[in-house]
């Protein structure tokens, strides 16, 4: 069966009977987070577009205030922190090496 991004939610993770369900729902929610992440992906390109200097791409102090933000969320929405965490700071570092080669392409062309 082929399954788009648009496909409703079936189960809540307590409503899961099978796992056909747990996959599909599972399944769904990676569609979700790609075009998620494809819209983040499109403000790395236009951070490498504003930003004047190479060197601000990286900035400790946003990466900071994103990490605690997201743990304040993940907090109250009942996301382990221990799995919060590691994904974002492994998303931040991928964005900072995308928007730093977008950066060079920029001024390349």
């Amino acid at each position: 069966m082929t399954q788009y991004a648009s496909d409703p939610r079936r189960n809540t993770g307590a409503q899961c009977q099978t796992m056909e369900n747990v996959r599909y729902e599972i399944d769904r929610l990676d569609r979700l987070l790609v075009k998620l992440l494809k819209e983040r992906q499109d403000y790395m390109d236009a951070a490498a577009r504003i930003k004047r200097d190479r060197h601000v791409v990286r900035d400790e102090a946003r990466i900071k205030d994103v990490v605690d933000k997201v743990l304040q969320s993940a907090k109250r929405e009942g996301l382990s922190p221990d799995i919060a965490e590691p994904v974002w700071r492994t998303m931040i570092e991928r964005c900072i090496a995308y928007e730093l080669s977008r950066w060079d392409e920029i001024r390349k062309a």
